[in-house]
């Protein structure tokens, strides 16, 4: 049974809602929706009739939501996001070109896939890419993404993961720091500044064990959240850094880093095109995955014989 018109809030019932649950103030969220507060609570008053339930509670001078209130909130969120994306995506289509939406890991896309996307571009002219960043695995339904770069498990909920890359790491520093120390061998680096990445917090214990060297303390020294971080501050002569080589192309050509030891080590998990249900026939995806494998070069990734899970 279809609802009716009349029970379905207006969208800018729903927009005053949200501003006033993401600030806890009518008066704030009047200001951001150039609206008077009189006109927020009302539409308000319009949306807690319209469901029968109470949005917001007193108390002060501050309103906060209700149990209601919270629960709505996050669909009204959701909504209103896939409203905006669906705008901005027909705006960018205007001229006629199709519009390609990538989610990417931070470092990856800059470091990696942006440099090399020209090409794309040039080999499709008549596509659009949308662009961003997502550090961990997301819902496609609430995000309307063509597709995603993972690294990980093959494992992504109502989606088809296909195997990208493996990740072969070296320990690389800036020239300055290599020349401030005697370094001939890995248990050299014993007692050295090290840098390691917050979500990946064993690499350098694994480096060393595989190594042949037992340093309890290879756990100790600074922690950065993204590669992109890690790699400033090891070209900056912060300490040592374990690092993917496809990462530091730049650095490594232009001898801002240098690799401490040509003894690579491939981590454990995997890089992914990840395609949603639903979009794994689409051409814009399966051409964008077709073109990825063709750039990834053997000589800065490990590539492994595997297809898709």
């Amino acid at each position: 049974m279809n609802l009716s018109r009349t029970l379905i809030p207006d969208l800018a019932v729903l927009q005053a809602f949200e501003c006033a649950a993401r600030h806890g103030n009518f008066t704030k969220a009047a200001m951001e929706l150039n609206l008077t507060q009189s006109a927020i609570s009302r539409q308000i008053k319009t949306l807690e009739s319209l469901l029968g339930v109470l949005l917001f509670e007193r108390v002060r001078k501050r309103v906060i939501l209700s149990a209601a209130g919270r629960q709505l909130l996050p669909e009204v969120s959701r909504l209103l996001l896939q409203l905006e994306e669906l705008v901005l995506r027909a705006r960018a289509s205007a001229d006629g070109k199709s519009v390609l939406s990538i989610a990417t890991l931070p470092t990856f896309g800059s470091r990696w896939m942006l440099p090399r996307l020209p090409d794309f571009l040039a080999r499709h002219p008549g596509i659009a890419v949308n662009v961003a960043s997502r550090a961990e695995p997301f819902d496609f339904s609430v995000e309307d993404f063509d597709l995603a770069i993972h690294y990980g498990q093959p494992t992504w909920p109502r989606a088809t993961c296909t195997y990208l890359c493996s990740e072969t790491i070296l320990p690389v520093a800036s020239p300055s720091l290599m020349e401030a120390h005697s370094i001939n061998h890995p248990g050299d680096l014993e007692g050295k500044p090290l840098l390691h990445l917050a979500t990946r917090p064993k690499l350098w214990v694994e480096w060393f064990e595989r190594n042949g060297v037992a340093w309890e303390a290879a756990y100790k020294g600074n922690r950065f959240d993204q590669f992109a971080m890690i790699i400033e501050a090891a070209a900056r002569g912060l300490g040592f850094a374990l690092l993917p080589l496809y990462l530091i192309e730049d650095e490594i050509a232009s001898d801002r880093l240098r690799i401490v030891f040509d003894r690579p080590m491939t981590t454990d998990n995997r890089y992914y095109v990840v395609l949603p249900e639903g979009k794994q026939d689409s051409a814009l995806g399966l051409a964008f995955q077709s073109w990825l494998l063709t750039k990834v070069d053997p000589n800065t990734f490990r590539t492994d014989p595997q297809t898709q899970h």
